[in-house]
């Protein structure tokens, strides 16, 4: 099977129309992915390809449109591009000849990426048809105070070298590994309480469970799942308590009622406020709930787009919590995948799934850009401990 795309490094393709960055992806796969005209503007949607890069492992490509596309519909291009500048974990800038109003175009999007925290790489292509590629790519050089490697994706010049830079940026990457982290050790006991009512696919689990049961039987765990009207009876089943029981957020409470005093207590959703997000941050936004007005407005942002179905999580089932427990008057407003505003002030609290459809990258741009608009954010698992009051029971991996 496949990696799941949230899983991968994403690597973005950023530059001018008719750069070269379709010919320069498809140069470094070594595969047409990419659909390559010599007319400015070729590429519409983003394309995306998976690959494995050795000393790296399993990635995103992702190929832009041209960011200097001034036409009407060009416009809207550039803003799909800005959006999925986002989620990449290293940006690759794909340089043509120099002069001042390509440098005014890198030097913006220099500057996003700077603020975003995401490494670039930046590449002179079609250093074929320069007379002095060299010279072409000394310009660049010290006009943007960083490296500028000349490549040509005809001839497939320079692709070595462009694969030794993305590796080594990638090994600088902020990843967490480990999905459970301390909570467990090898041969710790797990229950995984996975409620599978209308919301669960038919047929297979969620990939937040699929990922969990994954991490626990490589870290050589006795894992055993049940649904939660079935916990009492999975638990008289054992010889001892869980060391750990990790359960569907929307089900805390029964859980909570339940669980053992021996055993530790988590949700899958607070498994991944670490692995996708930062739980210093959660906690803070959590506790913004505690005092939050009667007619606040709050953002509940989904990363999976679906046809919502009856008693759905985030667009029932929190809003209901989330008005039982702070009245009525409240103002929801839910977004879902990339439709994520980008003014957010109006916001007293964000609220975020477990994002396990998202990169961590994707999802660290959500929290700065929440920070840097003074509107707190938290996830579902902490926010729904919270609402219950039981979220001093609840444990986190480190």
């Amino acid at each position: 099977m496949e990696v799941a795309r949230s899983n991968r490094f994403h690597i973005g393709f950023f530059g001018p129309c008719n750069a070269g960055k379709s010919s320069l992806l498809n140069a470094l796969v070594g595969q047409d992915e990419a659909i390559v005209s010599d007319m400015a503007g070729t590429t519409t949607d983003v394309v995306k390809k998976n690959m494995e890069i050795s000393g790296v492992g399993p990635c995103v490509l992702l190929d832009t449109a041209g960011y200097d596309d001034q036409s009407e519909l060009g416009l809207r291009r550039v803003d799909k591009t800005r959006k999925e500048a986002a989620r990449v974990d290293l940006a690759i800038l794909v340089l043509g000849a120099y002069d001042s109003q390509a440098l005014a175009d890198v030097q913006e999007w220099k500057r996003h990426f700077e603020r975003a925290g995401i490494p670039q790489i930046y590449v002179l292509n079609k250093a074929d048809l320069f007379a002095d590629a060299t010279g072409q790519a000394a310009l660049w050089e010290e006009a943007l105070q960083v490296a500028c490697l000349p490549v040509s994706a005809r001839y497939r010049a320079g692709m070595d070298s462009l694969l030794g830079r993305i590796t080594e940026a990638l090994k600088q990457k902020d990843e967490i590994d480990d999905l459970t982290g301390n909570l467990v050790q090898s041969g710790d006991s797990v229950l995984l309480v996975m409620p599978q009512d209308i919301q669960a696919p038919k047929g297979r689990l969620i990939l937040p469970q699929v990922q969990t049961l994954r991490n626990l039987l490589d870290k050589q765990c006795s894992v055993m799942c049940c649904t939660h009207d079935r916990m009492a009876d999975t638990l008289k089943l054992l010889s001892a308590p869980p060391s750990l029981i990790i359960t569907d957020s929307q089900v805390f409470p029964q859980v909570r009622a339940l669980c053992p005093p021996e055993s530790k207590l988590t949700s899958f959703s607070v498994l991944f406020a670490r692995y996708k997000g930062d739980i210093p941050t959660f906690l803070q936004g959590a506790a913004v709930l505690r005092s939050l007005r009667p007619d606040a407005r709050v953002l509940i942002a989904e990363s999976c787009s679906h046809t919502p179905k009856n008693e759905d999580i985030g667009r029932v089932k929190l809003p209901r919590l989330l008005r039982a427990k702070k009245g009525h008057e409240l103002q929801i407003d839910i977004v879902a995948g990339n439709d994520f505003p980008d003014d957010l002030r109006f916001y007293d609290l964000i609220i975020h799934c477990g994002a396990c459809m998202f990169t961590r990258r994707h999802v660290l741009a959500r929290i700065a850009a929440a920070r840097a608009q003074g509107v707190p954010i938290t996830n579902y698992g902490i926010a729904i401990a919270e609402l219950n009051g039981i979220l001093p029971d609840v444990v986190y991996p480190g």
